[in-house]
């Protein structure tokens, strides 16, 4: 549909002829081409229209027009036909000069085109014109297209008002206007105007979107030719209708039905992105409407991204802090010509040293970059291939490798290993003596040699002045002057404590600090001095054992002061004992670790050495020996039994007894004798007493049993022998007194008239008590060394025993057990298994030979059960049965059995064929069984 033009001015509502009955409510539009009923109109409009007053009003042209109030309510009466209505009868005046008549208008007419112009007649009385202009009372079909305008003078036209437009195609072809007019005198006049609409040759329109707007069409690239849109116009006469596009040259053509298609494939990145086509339609007389068509390429991601940074090498120095900028790179994508692009980046190959931002490309330092450490050291390139996308999965991708040139900068000080050093020197060595070659220890691990160059400087610490540097380069340390320790200057100072400073040359001068202890190693220059050339102990011989006799003492000039040991290098030793003298090897203190004897030796010279671990010194010392009282009587005998008659006489010396006693270390005239146990009745007596070695025993007093004077007839006499006879009273309490014992035992003979009321016996009982030694402390380790020595031997002749009877008595099974074929000796023995089969209730159902015996044996097919076959024995049948079996390791061999042989069997063991003959005896069977 064409689009409708711009609404004319309305005209406005004319007044309505009294008598005319006010249009309907919701009758349909006048301007719908509908037949509106029949209405008669009065003859006559009453004369009190004319008189109302303002009932008219002037026009623009100096005419009258009615006013609103006083219109025809038939010409707003939609639905409604006028009537052809004849001159009303009553006053009817010729007052419309030119009508009733017929005129044309062409269709598409604008608003105030005049279709017809009448004039109006009034009588020569009413000068002052007419009561109501002429007005479109009514029309048919009811329409608002047609109004009257005054054109002056009585004079008026028909025009049309554009709304609604007058179409030749949609729209009745013919309009009957009725024109009714009032005079001031009342008369009045209504005439018919019929008005044809005439064809005119229209342009083309647009139908759908494109008569409203600009159509947009949107094409991706990369599209193949085809149909992008359908061109919907129509020609109002219905005449046939032509496309064209313009400008000509455009990718696109139009055919025939108004269809649009593109003739290529686009591609956004060189082709136009917006294609506008002027979409012309003409009818056959050449009028043409243009309409544009917007065709917008689209871009879709199919190009790869570029990069746009040409440089491909760059050169950072190490150490550079985390988010250093190293590179920007940048990249395009294709697609992205009219935007910014949306790209990707990341770094495809793995490193630790950088990373790249994502969306910006900005390659920054993000882990420590050492190029004195492996692997930069050897290779201090590092090659990144940077990768960038358009999306960030299943895009187009491009790669580029960069290399990232490390430099080398003085970022180390100069290290020692070890930085602390201990050196030893002998003292009194000579200045000039090379200690230390600090340089074979120190190394600055820079790699560039401008940056690893160090001197040594600042030696200082105590003792420094005996010491120097070479040179700072060399890093030689030497003494420079010779150091006793013996000097007062030195005393005490054994251990120097130096530091040197390690520094770099190149800036920023980094160093770092040795440690130097240098130790003065003593020389032993001096021999051990005993404090006495000679030393004298005087020893009492009853010491205990362990105790300390005296000290010996040395000393060495050397400092610091050598540990000086003692030891014992010859004497003290007896008939007994290699030496009875220990001395201390710290201290000097000499011990005794035997008895000594005054009787047996009374002086002891040892030689005693002091040593400095190497240089050693002798003295002598003299142990005397100093007599004490330390030895008891030995009487001889000392133990005598003898009987004596009941009638002895007093006085007599009883069967010619006597003692003997000895004492070495006191005079025979010492001893002292008396009876201390058993003389019961003061029987028996000594003489002499004391003053002498011997002594007899003499019957004192007469037995008297008859009247119970005495009872015992036994006497057992424990006699004491003394040696402090010669002794003051005063010195018997001080002085050590030693006693020897003799036991004597007398019984004494009844004569034969005395009745014997008892008879006693006595036991003589011998006790010997063995005593440990400390010096035979060696006789209980070889004993017990030898007791282990000899178990382990018994042992060990043990096992070889177990082992030769093993080997030449085998087990008893092994040398019956025979196998049924004559398999060759192996070397290595093999375990075998040993299953033991449990009949229960087993039938042998099958038969075979065995190739080596040549004999028949049965077996059960299911559970592989087999003996030897007895002659007279048929074959059975095949029941149900269970079998159980168990398997049992031996350490040599196994045995297979079948079946426990029954009481009628015979008792001999049944050999199962071996495992190499199973197969075929089986077989065997089936086929006799089959």
């Amino acid at each position: 549909m064409p689009a409708p033009p711009a609404p004319a001015r309305r005209a406005p509502r004319r007044r309505r002829p009294p008598g005319l009955p006010p249009a309907p409510r919701g009758a349909p539009d006048p301007r719908r081409p509908r037949a509106a009923p029949h209405r008669a109109l009065p003859s006559a409009p009453p004369r009190s229209l004319a008189a109302r007053p303002g009932g008219a009003e002037r026009n623009g042209a100096g005419g009258r027009r009615a006013s609103p109030g006083r219109q025809p309510p038939s010409l707003r009466a939609p639905g409604l036909r006028a009537p052809r209505l004849a001159a009303p009868r009553r006053r009817r005046t010729q007052l419309l000069k030119g009508l009733p008549a017929t005129s044309t208008v062409e269709e598409n007419a604008a608003a105030g085109v005049s279709v017809y112009t009448f004039n109006v007649t009034v009588s020569p009385l009413s000068s002052e014109g007419v009561a109501i202009l002429p007005t479109i009372v009514n029309s048919n079909p009811l329409t608002e297209a047609f109004d009257i305008e005054s054109k002056g003078d009585l004079e008026y036209r028909v025009v049309t008002t554009g709304n609604p437009v007058l179409d030749y195609e949609t729209m009745p072809k013919s309009f009957d206007l009725l024109i009714f007019v009032e005079d001031i005198t009342g008369r009045t006049d209504l005439n018919i105007l019929t008005i044809q609409v005439t064809d005119k040759n229209e342009h083309p329109v647009f139908r759908g979107n494109m008569a409203i707007q600009t159509v947009m069409i949107h094409v991706l690239e990369g599209t193949p030719p085809e149909h992008i849109y359908q061109v919907d116009a129509a020609d109002p006469e219905n005449a046939e209708l032509k496309y064209s596009l313009l400008p000509a040259p455009v990718p696109f053509l139009v055919l025939e039905s108004g269809a649009i298609f593109s003739t290529k494939e686009f591609d956004y990145e060189k082709d136009p992105h917006c294609y506008f086509l002027n979409t012309t339609v003409t009818d056959p007389d050449g009028l043409n409407s243009t309409r544009t068509v917007n065709v917008n390429i689209i871009n879709i991601n199919d190009e790869r991204p570029y990069f746009t940074t040409k440089q491909r090498f760059y050169r950072i120095p190490e150490e550079q802090s985390p988010g250093t900028v190293v590179a920007n790179i940048t990249a395009k994508d294709p697609d992205d010509e009219d935007s910014p692009s949306r790209l990707f980046y990341s770094i495809q190959s793995s490193d630790r040293y950088f990373s790249i931002n994502p969306s910006t490309g900005v390659l920054q330092v993000t882990g420590r970059i050492d190029r004195d450490a492996l692997p930069l050291r050897l290779h201090p390139n590092i090659s990144l291939i940077v990768r960038v996308e358009d999306s960030p999965s299943s895009g187009h991708a491009s790669e580029m490798e960069i290399t990232i040139v490390i430099d080398d900068i003085n970022d180390n000080p100069p290290e020692c290993n070890p930085s602390t050093f201990r050196k030893e020197a002998n003292e009194n060595t000579t200045a000039g003596m090379l200690l230390l070659d600090l340089r074979n220890y120190c190394k600055d691990i820079d790699v560039d040699s401008s940056n690893n160059q160090f001197n040594f400087t600042g030696l200082s610490g105590f003792g420094s002045n005996n010491f120097a540097l070479e040179s700072t380069v060399s890093g030689r340390l030497v003494m420079t002057e010779s150091i006793d320790l013996e000097n007062p200057a030195n005393l005490g100072v054994e251990v120097y404590s130096l530091t040197v400073r390690v520094q770099d040359i190149a800036c920023p001068n980094y160093s770092n600090m040795i440690y130097i202890y240098i130790r003065i190693k003593p020389v032993n220059e001096f021999f051990p001095v005993f404090s006495n050339l000679s030393y004298e102990f005087n020893v009492p011989e009853i010491i205990k054992v362990g105790s300390s006799i005296g000290r010996v003492n040395a000393r060495d000039k050397d400092w610091p002061p050598s540990v000086i040991t003692y030891s014992i290098v010859a004497g003290g030793g007896t008939r007994d004992y290699i030496n009875i003298f220990w001395i201390s090897p710290t201290k000097g203190d000499v011990k005794i670790l035997a008895r000594l004897d005054y009787e047996t030796t009374q002086k002891h010279i040892l030689t005693v050495q002091a040593s400095d671990q190497e240089k050693t010194t002798t003295a002598s010392v003299t142990v005397n020996v100093l007599e004490v009282n330390d030895e008891e009587p030995v009487c001889s005998p000392n133990f005598y039994s003898f009987q004596i008659p009941v009638s002895l006489a007093v006085g007599t010396n009883i069967n010619g007894f006597r003692i003997e006693c000895q004492d070495r270390d006191s005079d025979p005239r010492s001893f002292r004798y008396f009876i201390n146990e058993g003389n019961m009745n003061n029987h028996f007596t000594f003489s002499p007493s004391a003053g002498s070695n011997t002594s007899r025993l003499i019957l004192a007093s007469r037995f008297d049993y008859e009247s119970g004077l005495d009872k015992n007839w036994i006497y057992r006499l424990r006699v004491y022998i003394t040696d402090d006879n010669l002794l003051p009273a005063r010195d018997k309490i001080t002085h050590l007194i030693k006693t020897g014992t003799v036991t004597l035992s007398i019984r004494v003979i009844p004569n034969p008239t005395t009745v014997i009321t008892t008879m006693p016996g006595f036991t003589v009982v011998t006790k010997r008590e063995n005593l440990y030694s400390e010096s035979a402390w060696y006789v209980p380790f070889v004993i017990t060394l030898g007791s282990l020595l000899l178990l382990g031997l018994l042992g060990y002749l043990g096992f070889l025993l177990a082992t030769w009877v093993r080997t030449r008595c085998p087990p008893p099974g092994k040398a019956d057990s025979v196998s049924l074929i004559n398999a060759p000796e192996k070397k290595k023995l093999k375990k075998e298994v040993v299953v033991t089969m449990t009949k229960l209730n087993t039938v042998f159902d099958g038969e075979a030979r065995d190739p080596v015996t040549g004999k028949m044996y049965e077996f059960n097919t299911w559970s592989g059960a087999r003996r030897w076959k007895k002659s007279n024995e048929p074959l059975q049948s095949v029941p149900a049965m269970q079998v159980m079996s168990s398997a049992t390791d031996d350490s040599d061999q196994g045995t297979d059995r079948a079946e426990a042989p029954s009481k009628n069997e015979p008792s001999e063991k049944r050999k199962e064929p071996t495992a190499e003959t199973k197969p075929a005896a089986k077989r065997s069977a089936r086929d006799k069984v089959g």
